[in-house]
């Protein structure tokens, strides 16, 4: 069905179509998130707040969270506050007790509350960075988050893949990024979004007009502006030296020459898991696990076996590289991670930490680079291809100069600007207040939770302030708090840039529900012994 044109003026204008603007479209059509009292939150503490005022437009985010540091339960100490606040009340104790907690939200439909907006992503379908892949790696490896954390409002993961027909999800099942994006895909339709989306359509010549904004690239103009486009749209580039190698043929089906890989985060790791058993692999990667370690670190080998052995093999290749001894069972390392069975590494995989690129020559189809160590010595290797991927960034560009100006104005970190936006570059501002500018807005991984689980929050904030029309400017800090939960953001800017705002992933949430489950079980037997009553037989 074609669409109607996009009017000259709406209310509110999304930048991007991944998770986080869908989520907040959702709101916007007059689905308005409430506590729901018969599910009552396991904290009794939150419950009680939350009786009072069940409407979560309406909520003081620091009245409802300021006993989250002593609570018994366990929250997050790394998202902000109003992002952990509508996680577990969505998902209560999915870390600790997966499943076992009904959600405490519903969706109210409220169509009167309903505000006209547009939604513009230049991704073919709804996704953002879920329904683009700018690298060779596969997507069938399955994702960061389990199948519950991704799901959005009104049509869950579960729901898609039972029209689907592949039935129910397996707990704790990792879905890979093919499921995601065709989940992402149909969701708009299955919700009944889709009239507010428009695809292939990128916003440009943003600027700030009289009562409201200006989107030049579509001549519309809005009243509040929503930044969704994210921290992940593009590959940081090579530099020029390396832009021949870019070019080579795809050799992508052949075992030798080896794939070149540059970098050491999950895109690398994405690329080698990817590439045939068979296929002989030159890995360069950073190795500073004391400053900046690898976010692969993080990974628990239960919950991510082809993450954590990725990384365990660049663990066994920098100690061996810098001269330190490898205490290494192959056997049992086989045993207890079954992805070292996917390829003979000794044979396959080079890793080569702290390496430098000194030159390139290309010959025919293939090439030969120069390589020096880290300790000055020079060797050669030849490649087939090279795959670059040392990080993704963002980009604000679309933003006119003036307006780039007013939401990056609080001191961004070292080579981060418009164009080359990180989950640091906004984080002291959005600590502050997610309205980064006046009636501009920012939601997902530009608040630096990176996640989908942490996307609902900035969603509901910015749908609040929308909706409830508090757009006078910046509210005073007593009335919405959105800073770091349990400390200031000086306290964790270190441990999130080591976990690159992952913090979660060194947690099998398998192994402790399994650990939770024996626990209940020796706490039913000790109650059922009488002990607790004083009606223990005699001994």
């Amino acid at each position: 069905m074609a669409l109607e044109p996009i009017p000259a003026v709406v209310d509110s204008v999304i930048i991007g179509n991944g998770p986080s603007a869908l989520i907040l479209s959702y709101i916007l059509h007059g689905h308005i998130p409430y506590y729901n009292t018969a599910n009552p939150h396991p904290d009794p503490i939150l419950h009680n707040k939350l009786v009072r005022s069940p409407c979560l437009l309406d909520i003081n985010v620091q009245n409802l969270t300021d006993h989250f540091q002593a609570s018994r339960l366990s929250y997050s100490t790394q998202a902000l506050p109003i992002n952990v606040l509508l996680d577990t009340l969505i998902r209560p104790l999915a870390d600790t007790e997966p499943g076992v907690f009904k959600t405490c939200v519903e969706w109210r439909y409220e169509p009167e509350r309903a505000v006209n907006h547009v939604v513009l992503g230049n991704t073919a379908n709804a996704g953002g960075q879920w329904a683009d892949n700018p690298v060779s790696a596969s997507w069938d490896i399955g994702a960061l988050s389990y199948a519950e954390m991704l799901s959005l409002p009104g049509y869950s993961l579960s729901d898609h893949c039972k029209v689907s027909g592949r039935g129910q999800p397996a707990e704790f099942y990792r879905p890979t990024r093919r499921e995601i994006a065709s989940y992402l895909a149909a969701y708009p339709e299955a919700v009944g979004i889709s009239g507010s989306l428009r695809f292939r359509s990128e916003a440009k010549g943003i600027t700030r007009a009289a009562n409201g904004f200006l989107i030049a690239s579509h001549d519309l103009h809005c009243k509040h502006l929503i930044l969704a486009s994210g921290i992940f749209s593009h590959l940081l580039p090579a530099r020029p030296q390396l832009e021949p190698l870019l070019r080579l043929p795809d050799h992508s089906t052949q075992c030798t020459p080896p794939l070149l890989v540059v970098g050491s985060g999950f895109t690398a790791a994405d690329i080698i898991i990817s590439a045939l058993p068979n296929r002989k692999i030159i890995h360069i990667y950073k190795w500073n696990p004391d400053e900046r370690p690898s976010p692969l670190r993080a990974c628990h080998a239960d919950a991510y076996p082809d993450y954590a052995g990725v990384y365990r093999r660049m663990k066994l290749s920098a100690m061996r590289y810098f001269g330190q001894d490898c205490i290494f069972s192959p056997l049992r390392k086989r045993k207890s991670n079954p992805f070292f069975n996917s390829r003979d590494w000794d044979q396959s995989y080079e890793g080569l930490p702290n390496t430098y690129i000194k030159d390139v020559s290309v010959h025919g189809d293939y090439a030969t680079v120069t390589l020096q160590a880290a300790d000055g010595r020079v060797f050669e290797r030849e490649i087939a291809n090279l795959e670059y991927v040392i990080g993704r960034r963002g980009s604000l560009e679309y933003l006119e100069q003036d307006l780039q100006h007013e939401v990056l104005s609080s001191g961004l970190p070292a080579n981060d600007n418009a164009g080359s936006i990180s989950g640091l570059s906004l984080r002291v501002k959005v600590e502050r207040d997610l309205q980064v500018a006046p009636d501009v807005f920012v939601t997902g991984s530009l608040t630096g939770d990176s996640l989908v689980r942490f996307a609902f929050g900035g969603c509901v904030f910015a749908a609040q302030k929308i909706l409830l029309g508090r757009l006078a400017g910046p509210l005073e800090p007593e009335s919405v708090h959105v800073g770091i939960a349990n400390g200031t953001l000086d306290d964790h800017t270190n441990r999130y840039r080591l976990t690159n705002g992952h913090t979660d992933l060194g947690i099998s949430r398998k192994a402790r529900s399994a650990s939770i489950d024996i626990e209940n079980i020796k706490s039913d037997i000790w109650k059922n012994s009488g002990w607790l009553s004083g009606t223990c037989p005699a001994l």
